[in-house]
């Protein structure tokens, strides 16, 4: 039994010890492969690395790339972004320049309309004070308050206008009209023609009376036809056509009128011959026309005198001072009654549109503004007085601060309106702003101050005295630029300039007027164009019309003293005066602005009026 438990251990051992063994070897087994497969999982780890690093390395060369291109990219639009800022600076600076440009624009187009809408309302307010005065005086039109021609729905197209020696005025309508109706009737031919016309010469220089048939101051010989032309124009000028003369036997007592007519275009129809075929007018070369271009001819001088212009309240006292507005209608009379009046000129009634009293100051001098704004008079005080024409109010300006002057009776204004020249004492010459009405500046002579005269559109001062001496001084830097002696003066006492400032006018003590070209005196030479010696006492007054055709001259100690000369032959018009009628003592004078009236003031306190033919608007 014993043996068996042996045998039974000892295999049992012997399994045991073989199960052992089985199971080293198992686990051997399963070392080398774990072995194995840690090797692998290594190898596989490490190539997984490599992979791993190599990816990272390419996303980083693709991330640099990236950037690189991203940086490039960037680079490229910033570039781009600068040409395009440059490109939008430009453009803005540009756009600016427009904008600067069109606010400049709107500014001045802004400025002009306030300007004109500031003119319109003066306009408007001196119209709603002194009546229509705005609208340039043409003989033979009249208009409404609107500004507008009158012209009633059952009312003629023509009226008559007895300031033209009693003419009346025939519409270019109506000539058309007339033309109209006559289309069908045959062209009228004369009955027989003279062939001596032609070759017959006359000379229109050797006879007096026909003179008066001269164009052209040196026209002497004219043909017979132009000769024939002439008398015909001149006689349907002066004689009425008669009734039974009429040419298609209508009865004149059809028509209101009595007078003789002008068309608009200046034909001369006479009475009787309305209704006579226009275009026979239009085609004659007879001298029906009256052009306003032409030129003033010498000798004597075609003038009407037309109802004084302060018919409706003549002064107390002396006139000293006659203007014009620059309408050419309102006219400004001043004296010494201390009153300033204005008047509507039409050449019929002149009514008076306004009177304004001053107290304290007899007027010696008064003148408008050139703008037409305001009035400035003065007299031996040593204030003045700025009347403003919208509100027909007077202020008292003075005494100038630091002057001691007790008068300043004698002033001139500028053409440009800036500046007002009194005279002063000891040969001062006193500026002062028209704006400010503050002095502004002095001008010295050697001797007394006694005349002036502005030129070069107020830019220059032309001055006058006791040294005979005619001064030029700029304005603008205030000083003297030319000193010379007035030819045969003593003593200067009348300055005036034409209006281009080409000539001037210097009138002495003794009468003698010396015409000079302002060029050549400033240029050194003192020899006069012309010396008039026509007035024997001292000259007080002179004046240019608006085209230097006419120069007036006054003398206001001598009675009929005013001298009307032709200009450039420097003769005195020898029916001015005129011989059947006195202007006593004349002391001041005006033309209008378009040469049509002539105003004369004189010491009785009348204004004369008179009507220049040459000129066809006032």
């Amino acid at each position: 039994m014993h043996l068996i438990f042996v045998r039974q251990i000892g295999t049992l051992l012997h399994v045991k010890m073989s199960l052992i063994s089985q199971s080293v070897l198992l686990n051997e087994r399963k070392g080398n492969k774990l072995d194995t497969e840690v090797a692998d999982a290594v190898v596989d780890d490490e190539v997984q690395e490599v992979d791993l690093i190599e990816e990272i390395k390419l996303k980083k060369s693709k991330k640099r790339s990236v950037k690189t291109d991203d940086f490039s990219q960037k680079k490229k639009k910033k570039s781009k972004n600068s040409i395009d800022m440059d490109v939008s600076l430009n453009e803005k600076a540009q756009e600016i320049e427009q904008e600067k440009m069109k606010r400049r624009q709107s500014k001045n187009a802004s400025k002009e309309k306030a300007q004109k809408d500031a003119e319109e309302k003066m306009k408007s307010l001196e119209s709603s004070l002194f009546g229509v005065i705005y609208n340039p005086l043409e003989f033979g039109k009249e208009f409404n308050a609107d500004g507008k021609k009158q012209v009633k729905a059952d009312a003629p197209l023509f009226f008559m206008d007895k300031s033209t020696s009693n003419e009346m005025i025939v519409y270019e309508e109506e000539l058309h009209a007339m033309a109209a109706e006559d289309t069908n009737k045959e062209e009228r031919k004369p009955a027989w023609i003279d062939e001596e016309e032609e070759r017959t010469e006359v000379n229109i220089i050797r006879m007096n009376r026909l003179r008066k048939l001269r164009k052209e101051a040196n026209e002497q010989v004219i043909s017979g036809t132009d000769y024939i032309s002439r008398l015909r124009a001149q006689h349907a000028k002066l004689n009425p056509g008669t009734e039974w003369a009429n040419v298609d036997g209508k009865n004149a007592h059809e028509s209101d009128f009595d007078e003789d007519s002008y068309d608009e275009s200046g034909v001369t129809i006479a009475h009787g011959y309305e209704d006579a075929e226009a275009n026979d007018f239009l085609r004659s070369n007879d001298d029906l026309v009256i052009k306003s271009n032409t030129k003033l001819l010498p000798g004597l001088l075609e003038y009407s005198r037309m109802v004084n212009a302060n018919a409706e309240e003549p002064s107390n006292g002396p006139i000293n001072s006659v203007q014009f507005h620059r309408n050419g209608q309102l006219l400004l009379t001043a004296g010494l009654d201390r009153r300033i009046r204005f008047f509507q000129v039409d050449g019929k009634r002149n009514p008076q549109i306004q009177s304004i009293f001053i107290e304290d100051c007899p007027v010696h001098k008064a003148s408008f503004l050139p703008n037409g704004s305001e009035v400035i008079l003065s007299g031996r005080r040593k204030f003045f007085y700025s009347i403003d024409l919208v509100k027909a109010a007077a202020s008292k300006i003075g005494p100038l601060t630091g002057r001691e002057e007790k008068s300043l009776e004698a002033f001139e204004v500028s053409p440009d309106s800036n500046t007002i020249a009194f005279i002063g004492n000891e040969g001062y010459i006193l500026l002062v702003s028209s704006r400010t009405k503050e002095l502004i500046g002095t001008l010295k002579m050697n001797g007394s101050a006694r005349c002036l005269a502005f030129a070069d559109g107020g830019q220059q001062l032309l001055s006058g005295g006791g040294d005979g001496h005619v001064y030029h001084w700029d304005l603008r830097t205030r000083r003297c630029i030319h000193k010379g002696t007035d030819d045969g003066s003593i003593g200067g006492s009348a300055l005036c300039a034409s209006q281009d400032s080409s000539m001037f006018a210097s009138g002495s003590a003794s009468g003698i007027v010396n015409v000079y070209k302002r060029e050549e005196f400033l240029g050194g030479k003192q020899k006069p164009l012309k010396t008039i010696e026509n007035l024997t006492t001292m000259v007080d007054h002179m004046k240019f019309n608006h085209d230097s055709q006419i120069l007036a001259m006054i003398s206001r100690v001598s009675k009929n003293g005013l001298k009307l000369v032709h200009i450039p032959s420097y003769n005195v018009f020898s029916n001015y005066p005129p011989t059947r009628s006195s202007i006593q003592y004349p002391r001041c004078l005006d033309f209008s602005p378009g040469g049509g009236f002539m105003t004369v003031g004189n010491a009785a306190g009348k204004v004369f009026l008179y009507k220049l033919h040459h000129y066809q608007n006032a």
